[in-house]
C-alpha cells in the first residue's frame, strides 16, 4: 500500500510540474517600446525608451518613464465613463479655445502608423512599437472628430 501511495504521489507531482511548466511557457518577459513626444506647433521632439510588461498598457509604460526621468511629465483626467485621457505632456496642455490637443499615434514594427481606437489607459503596445504623443492643432472641420478622440479610452 505504501508503494502504491508513493507511486501515486510521484505521478501527481510530475503531473503538477508538467502542467505548471506548460502554463508558464506562454508567459513572456518585458519588451522594449519607444515613446516620442512630438510638438508639431513648437517643433521640439523628445524620445524615451522603456520596457513594458507583456501585454501591459501604455499608461503603465508612461508612468514608468515618468518615474525614471525628470524630463517626462504627463497628466491624465479620469472620466467615469471612458477612463483616463491625456491632458498634458511636459507642461503643455491641449486647449479647446486654441484648437490644440494631444493625439495618440503608434508606429508599428512594420512602419505603419496608426491612430489607436482606445486611449492611453487601454492601448497595449506591441514589442518595438514607437508610441507618438503628438501635440497638434485642429481646424473647424475636424471639431467633431477631435471631440471624439479626446474621450476615446477603453
Amino acid at each position: 500500500m505504501a508503494l502504491r501511495l508513493l507511486a501515486l504521489q510521484s505521478s501527481l507531482l510530475f503531473a503538477f510540474q508538467l502542467a505548471s511548466s506548460a502554463c508558464n511557457s506562454d508567459i513572456k518577459g518585458p519588451y522594449p517600446i519607444s515613446l516620442v513626444v512630438y510638438n508639431s506647433i513648437k517643433g521640439k521632439n523628445l524620445t524615451y525608451t522603456t520596457e513594458i510588461a507583456y501585454r501591459g498598457i501604455l499608461l503603465g509604460a508612461m508612468k514608468k518613464i515618468q518615474a525614471s526621468t525628470s524630463t517626462f511629465r504627463f497628466t491624465t483626467k479620469e472620466d467615469s465613463n471612458y477612463g483616463p485621457f491625456l491632458v498634458s505632456v511636459n507642461g503643455v496642455a491641449g486647449n479647446p479655445a486654441d484648437h490644440t490637443y494631444w493625439e495618440l499615434l503608434a508606429k508599428l514594427k512594420n512602419g505603419t502608423t496608426i491612430r489607436p481606437d482606445v486611449g492611453v489607459g487601454c492601448y497595449i503596445p506591441n514589442p518595438h512599437d514607437t508610441i507618438i504623443l503628438k501635440f497638434r492643432k485642429w481646424d473647424q472641420e475636424e471639431d467633431h472628430v477631435v471631440c471624439n478622440l479626446l474621450y476615446v479610452s477603453c
